[in-house]
Formats: C-alpha cells, sequence, structure tokens
C-alpha cells in the first residue's frame, strides 16, 4: 500500500533521485519526462487542437465539392460585410447590396459604404465614392458587381466603380429624363424614367437587354435585375421579360394573372400576385419553390443571388432558398420589422425601435479562392484528408516494418539475409518519383476514393524500411535477453516469442519512429497534391489547395489563398516533429539530465 501511494497517491514529500527512480513505473518515468518538456508538449497541445477542429469541423462546416460563385472570387480575409456603419444605425432610409459590400443611405441624405469594397487593386468602391457635398441629399441607391449608383433630390445621378464595361459612362438621354428607379447589375447600369421607359448602358453583349434600349417600353412601373437580363412590370400588372433571347426566367406562365410586384434572383422571377399569393418561375432551385406558409400579407420583398425574403403586414420576416451562406437563418430579435432590404446573401430588418439585425454572409475568415470558395473550410475538409493519408500511410508501413524488422532480428540466417537485401531495394527506389510514377500509372484508371486509397498504400509501402531497420536492431539486442531465453527452454512459438513477448519491450522505439514518419508521410501526401500527382481538385487537401498558387499574381495580391493552408500544415508537420523529439528524450534515460 505504501508503494502504491507513493506511485499514484499524493505524496508528503520530496524523494530524493534515487528513491524516485526505484518507485517510479517506466510509463510515469516517461510521462515525467516528457511533460517537463515544455516544447514537445506545447507541441502535442497545439497538434491536438488542430486534429480535433479538422476532425469535427467538417461535420458542422461540410463541403461543396460543386461549388463556384464567380460573384466571391478572391476576397480577401474579413467578417465586415454586414457591419453596418453607426451613423446608419436608427436613420435608414435605404439599403442595397452588392457582391460583396453594401451601400446605405440615411433619412439625411448621407451615402455609406461598407464591407469588402476593395473590388480590384486599383479600385475601392469606398474611396472612389464622391463627396457628399458633391452628391447632395441623395434618396436612392444601387449596388452593382462592381459599381454604384446614387439619385439625390434633384434627379442628378452619379455612379463610381469599376468603368471597364462604360457602366460608370451616363449617356446624355439619362441626363434630360426624370428618373423613377435606378438599378445596378453585372457590369451594367439602369435606369427608369418617370415616362416608363427603360434604359441602360454597359456591358450589353453579356447581358440580354437590346430590346430595352433600342425599343423603349412605355408604362414600366418597376424593374428587377436578373443574372444577366431584365424582368419588368407595367402600371397594370403585366410582367415581361427585357430581353431578345428565350431562357427560363423569360417563360412567363401564361395562366399567371396580374402582378401586384416582382423580384429576381439570379436566374428566377418572384411575383407577388393581387391575391397576395407568390408565383415563381425560371431556373429556381428545389428550395427557392419551397414558399414557407406566412402569417400575414406581404408588403415588401427582395431577392438575394439564390433566395428570397419577405415582410408581412404583422412585422414578421421570412426567408428561403439557398442556405449556403446562413442568408435564410432569419434571427429571433427580427421582430416588429418595419423595413426589409438586403442582395447577394446578405439580409438587413429595421424594426420599430431602429435597431439593423442583419444575418447572412458576413464575410470569409480566411478569404475565398478563384472559384469564390471559402478557404476556410477547404482547409478544415484538407487537413482531414491530409491527415487521414498521413496516418493510414504510417499504419501500413508500421505493420510492414514490424513484421519485416521483427522476423529479420529474431530469426536471423537466410531469412535475414533476404529480408534485408529486400529492405535495401525498396530503401533504394527514389521515394518521390517512384510515387509519383505509381499513382499516375495506376490512379489514372481509378475512381478519386481508389486514387486515395492507392495514395495511402503507395505511401505506407514505399516507407517501411528504415523502422524496419530500427526494429530489426532492437529486437537483436533483446533476443539475448534471460526472459527470451526462458521462453524458448518453456516451449514457446517463435512466432509468439517474436510478436507478443520482444516486439512489446521495444514498442517505444516504434512509437518514436511513427510519430516521425507521420509528419514525413503528411509532407509527402502535401508534395504529391501540389505537383499533381496525389488528390486531386476539386476535392482539397492541404498540399493541393497551394497548387493554384504557383502564379506571381496570385502571391504578391492574394496572399490568403497560400499562407493558411501553408501555415496550418508547417504548424502540424513541426509539432509533430517536436513531439517525436519529445517522446525520444523521455524514453532514452541516457537523454534526461539530472
Amino acid at each position: 500500500m505504501k508503494m502504491l501511494k507513493h506511485l499514484f497517491g499524493k505524496r508528503d514529500k520530496e524523494l530524493d533521485v534515487l528513491q524516485e527512480e526505484a518507485l517510479q513505473s517506466p510509463l510515469r518515468t516517461v510521462v515525467r519526462n516528457f511533460t517537463s518538456n515544455r516544447l514537445a508538449f506545447g507541441g502535442l497541445i497545439v497538434f491536438l487542437v488542430i486534429f480535433l477542429i479538422v476532425l469535427i469541423g467538417p461535420v458542422f462546416n461540410p463541403i461543396d465539392l460543386s461549388e463556384k460563385e464567380e460573384t466571391q472570387i478572391n476576397v480577401a480575409p474579413g467578417l465586415n460585410m454586414m457591419k453596418v456603419p453607426d451613423g446608419l444605425k436608427g436613420n435608414v432610409k435605404e439599403i442595397s447590396t452588392g457582391a460583396t459590400f453594401s451601400v446605405g443611405v440615411d433619412n439625411d441624405g448621407k451615402v455609406y459604404v461598407w464591407g469588402y469594397t476593395k473590388i480590384s487593386n486599383k479600385i475601392d468602391i469606398a474611396k472612389k465614392m464622391p463627396k457628399q457635398k458633391e452628391m447632395g441629399k441623395v434618396v436612392s441607391v444601387s449596388a452593382g458587381f462592381d459599381h454604384v449608383m446614387a439619385l439625390n433630390e434633384d434627379g442628378e445621378l452619379f455612379i463610381w466603380g469599376s468603368d471597364r464595361m462604360g457602366q460608370c459612362q451616363i449617356p446624355m438621354e439619362v441626363k434630360h429624363e426624370k428618373i423613377k428607379q435606378i438599378a445596378a447589375g453585372y457590369q451594367i447600369s439602369y435606369v427608369l424614367t418617370e415616362g416608363g421607359e427603360v434604359i441602360a448602358w454597359g456591358n450589353e453583349n453579356l447581358n440580354d437587354v437590346r430590346l430595352t434600349r433600342r425599343n423603349g417600353n412605355s408604362h414600366i412601373a418597376k424593374i428587377s435585375v436578373a443574372n444577366t437580363t431584365l424582368m419588368a412590370l407595367t402600371d397594370d400588372g403585366e410582367i415581361r421579360h427585357l430581353g431578345s433571347q428565350k431562357s427560363d426566367i423569360s417563360n412567363i406562365p401564361e395562366d399567371l394573372g396580374k402582378a401586384k410586384d416582382i423580384v429576381t434572383t439570379s436566374d428566377a422571377c418572384v411575383a407577388l400576385m393581387e391575391d397576395g399569393s407568390l408565383r415563381i418561375w425560371g431556373k429556381a432551385n428545389k428550395s427557392e419553390k419551397e414558399i414557407p406558409e406566412m402569417d400575414g400579407e406581404i408588403v415588401s420583398m427582395f431577392a438575394g443571388r439564390y433566395h428570397i425574403t419577405t415582410l408581412t403586414d404583422k412585422g414578421t420576416v421570412y426567408s428561403w432558398g439557398s442556405n449556403a451562406k446562413h442568408q435564410t437563418d432569419v434571427p429571433k430579435k427580427a421582430k416588429d420589422v418595419t423595413a426589409i432590404y438586403g442582395g447577394t446573401y446578405q439580409n438587413y430588418a429595421v424594426t420599430k425601435s431602429g435597431d439593423v439585425v442583419t444575418w447572412g454572409l458576413k464575410g470569409y475568415l480566411f478569404g475565398s479562392d478563384e472559384l469564390g470558395r471559402d478557404v476556410f473550410t477547404r482547409i478544415l475538409n484538407g487537413g482531414r484528408m491530409t491527415m487521414t493519408i498521413g496516418a493510414i500511410s504510417v499504419i501500413i508501413s508500421t505493420i510492414i516494418g514490424i513484421i519485416v524488422g521483427g522476423v529479420s532480428g529474431f530469426f536471423g540466417g537466410w531469412v535475414d539475409i533476404v529480408l534485408q537485401r529486400i529492405t535495401e531495394i525498396v530503401a533504394c527506389l527514389p521515394f518521390l518519383p517512384m510515387a509519383m510514377i505509381l499513382t499516375s500509372i495506376i490512379g489514372n484508371s481509378m475512381t478519386e476514393s481508389a486514387r486515395i486509397a492507392l495514395i495511402m498504400v503507395i505511401l505506407g509501402i514505399l516507407s517501411w524500411p528504415s523502422l524496419a531497420r530500427l526494429v530489426r536492431a532492437q529486437v537483436l539486442a533483446e533476443r539475448e535477453q534471460e526472459f527470451v531465453t526462458a521462453a524458448n527452454a518453456m516451449g514457446v512459438k517463435r512466432s509468439v516469442i517474436v510478436f507478443k513477448h520482444i516486439i512489446p519491450n521495444v514498442i517505444s522505439v516504434i512509437i518514436v519512429s511513427a510519430t516521425l514518419d507521420f509528419a514525413y508521410c503528411m509532407l509527402t501526401e502535401s508534395t504529391l497534391s501540389f505537383l499533381g500527382f496525389g488528390v486531386k481538385l476539386p476535392r482539397p487537401t492541404w498540399g493541393n489547395m497551394l497548387n493554384g498558387c504557383v502564379s506571381s499574381v496570385v502571391i504578391q495580391n492574394y496572399w490568403w489563398r497560400w499562407v493558411f493552408p501553408a501555415i496550418m500544415l508547417g504548424i502540424c508537420v513541426i509539432c509533430i516533429n517536436m513531439v517525436g523529439d519529445g517522446l525520444r528524450d523521455a524514453i532514452d534515460p541516457k537523454s534526461n539530465e539530472r
């Protein structure tokens, strides 16, 4: 009992070195030595934190391998897309949302811009905005993909932002018209005059609006911008497609009847009918067509890129459609709402008290990539893939190394000679080129899942020789011990002696070697994926995420695309190596300085 108290219980006084060494178990000595190494123990904690994050994170933040969003390309890290300026709170007149930024105007006519406003290296929406004195009292604003339109109380129009397609060049005919509505689209600008005519300028080759400008459209009460075309509502409730090309959105139902309001998502049109019902047509996804039951009549609505938001006469807000960016997760505090605004992936609701409630896409913690995908999501899922491949490869190589090294060291003779020559042959193979050749020749005819399994097997088969040699050396020393002689004298089978008596005595060395090999396999997998011979895109790993960052343009301007994956891979490999070195020092008594 006294010994157990010394081993596991609370000690009354410190023991001297000889007493402590005599009483402590080997495992407890190893643990004590390892935990006293702050560098190694800190590395273990950091690695475990990263491991748990990439293991559990994808469950709550899964990846869509088909994801592609051209409006969110190369967005810098930040969570400020819905950070409403303090001056606008409690005094909102109108808010309009672009691809990555929003623009609002207060009841005093002052314009505010927030979000990710740097749409290129040379153009910043916030910095290019005209001075407030120059614009005067603004009454309406509209945000497009990369430019903003503002209309003041005198009917004067201001446009700023990207002008690469002439969308900021106001035609002379507009300057002589009284403007009823402004609308900014993708590289194009629209105005609806008091006379019911629509005028458009900008990239008319991309946007199907040729009929709008050439023939005019009288008696139009409202226009709504779709992805690359325009829909209109006339004074008498008729809905028109203001374009020449036939598409899903232009195929207006014949039995539609008269409408009171219209809004458009990316490729679908939503009409509020005179009886209060909603009709949707076009290329709407399944979730967009699932209209929820509402507790009152709709008094206002708007549409984002893939979702719709409505406000009823009872102050209740409803959002439905795609929820990839949480744009339909209406907060509970969105009660007694008097007005709603929004666009692409953002929603703003103004309550009776003047508070502005937001929900939707706040931004990207680690930025977005060349296809508009969230880098943080890809790092989470890519980390799990990289660590899985590394771990399974180590398991395979460890099993082979233990078997070959154990058998070779214990039996000796011609068995040792044959196995060691095989080990030398495998060790002489150029590791990386061999892995590239095998994955290229065999893997191209496989499915992606089978290819990933093949990569694990190849890495495991090619990385066992060093462990086999280490195990062989340890077994050669252990087989001369008295417990092995006793086991032989008792008639214990040789295979049992090797794997149940000798191997457990050298397991500490195996653990250290496997820990260091884990980091090596992770680096090798990342190298293969970076070179295009490992896991293929769009399935992410930390290696292939760096594959699209070899351009000098990306390195200079979109640093977040390569910095974060490289940091995560570097931290993990360094931490694993520190843990391996710490275990080696803790297990080897000669390395402990007293």
